[in-house]
């Protein structure tokens, strides 16, 4: 895989991330404080820097076989349970995810909290609101980072794909000053997971020595067939919620 298509995809991967944490960070920022909220931000960002640091160099020193396998292993199964979501969400067993209603929940939380400062923070509330909200996402980040940077052997580029997505998503959100409802969160989703459980099931097989078809050609065919059986049991669970949803019809009792 070139950088761009490493780019791309994790940008879309991270953007993601990036709007459910700028959903946390502006219902912090505008119900409570923005410096506090600011504050909280700048913290999970250095200890995210610091994580990312401290353990993409370590992969470079990993034979390139087993990397492949574990980080393989790993995106298969992020993937699978992004795309396990994204289909119960498309076929009505799961609620659908709806960052307007988890901004009005997040801000009923902030002006129901008291207004307390610690540690310097004036807030302390909306710091560590913004600081949860941020590296609970941001680890997820950083793991798409460091596992495709990784197992690439091209950390530059992972980042750069990331930071892309955060600063695009701020940019907006900033712009708009309100949680990006409008943005289709979970088709994104479900076309992330494809992209994990596709780029997952690629590496793991090399790293078991698999020598796929055509090389790194063989993903244009195995992206396509993950797609094909995630939206084969899309309309195969919705059949299936359409059945049950239809009333049995009466039996008649005929007196004798």
């Amino acid at each position: 895989m070139n950088a761009l298509p490493l780019i791309l995809t994790v940008f879309v991967a991270c953007a993601v991330e990036a709007v459910e944490a700028l959903t946390i960070v502006l219902a912090a920022g505008l119900t409570r404080e923005w410096k506090s909220t600011f504050q909280g931000v700048a913290v999970a960002v250095v200890v995210l820097g610091a994580v990312t640091a401290a353990i993409g160099p370590a992969l470079t020193f990993l034979p390139l076989s087993a990397l492949r396998l574990v980080v393989g292993a790993l995106l298969a199964i992020f993937g699978l349970q992004w795309l396990r979501k994204a289909v119960l969400r498309a076929t009505g067993y799961k609620a659908l995810h709806d960052e307007a209603s988890a901004y009005l929940r997040e801000v009923a939380a902030a002006q129901a909290a008291p207004a307390q400062a610690r540690r310097g923070v004036g807030d302390w509330y909306a710091f560590t609101l913004a600081f949860k909200g941020v590296l609970l996402e941001g680890l997820e980040v950083v793991f798409i980072v460091i596992t495709f940077g990784g197992n690439q052997r091209n950390l530059g580029a992972a980042v750069i794909g990331a930071a892309a997505a955060v600063v695009a998503v701020t940019l907006v959100g900033v712009a708009v000053k309100a949680p990006l409802a409008k943005v289709p969160e979970n088709w994104m989703k479900f076309a992330v997971g494809v992209m994990l459980t596709s780029f997952g099931t690629f590496w793991g097989a090399e790293g078991a020595g698999v020598r796929w078809p055509g090389s790194d050609a063989a993903l244009l065919v195995l992206v396509p067939v993950v797609a094909a059986v995630s939206a084969a049991c899309v309309f195969w669970l919705r059949g299936r919620s359409a059945a049950a949803a239809v009333p049995a019809p009466r039996s008649e009792v005929v007196g004798s």
